[in-house]
């Protein structure tokens, strides 16, 4: 029995769901999100609850179980308060600067980065060394903080490089004389 897949999904005031043609769609005051519903699960719409019950006994409906059950809780969270990622830069020159639709990143390259926002993902650049990536899109929210900090991950002798904020770099000692 999955402990996360037996709690139901609370609705909160202002939020809407609907279930048509496999599809769950929530509603809230930040936006509609979707999800695509898995044959192996039943889902219903209780009042003010979402129920996520597996709809046979096979090994594949309790794998899906507790995962699917926080999928959903994802969708409730994201139209009512959004998802929030925040990125810090480390390293001499290393800077940031949101200009509309792009974002401008100094690496220590031979020529600036240049990111293109995705559609419903914002990022504000509160200081040069601080990027701030917000949605409603829990999965879009981190694979766009992911892509950033490809370009310059955190390298463990200087600790230079784009890191998540709170994230721990295991330090290495330099090599000795």
């Amino acid at each position: 029995m999955s402990r996360i897949g037996k709690k139901p999904v609370a609705i909160p005031g202002g939020v809407t769901a609907a279930i048509a043609d496999g599809v769950l769609t929530v509603k809230g005051p930040k936006g509609t999100l979707t999800l695509g519903l898995r044959d192996e699960i039943s889902y219903t719409i209780e009042g003010d609850v979402i129920v996520v019950k597996p709809a046979n006994d096979s090994k594949q409906a309790r794998a899906f179980w507790g995962m699917q059950r926080t999928l959903v809780d994802n969708l409730v969270t994201g139209v009512t308060a959004g998802y929030t990622k925040v990125l810090e830069i480390t390293g001499v020159g290393y800077r940031a600067n949101a200009q509309g639709k792009n974002l401008k990143l100094l690496l220590g390259y031979s020529h600036d980065v240049d990111f293109v926002v995705p559609e419903g993902i914002e990022i504000k650049t509160p200081d040069n060394t601080t990027i701030e990536i917000s949605g409603i899109d829990k999965q879009k929210v981190g694979q766009v903080a992911a892509e950033i900090r490809r370009w310059r991950k955190p390298e463990p002798y200087k600790g230079k490089g784009i890191k998540y904020r709170g994230e721990f770099i295991f330090r290495k000692e330099g090599k000795k004389k």
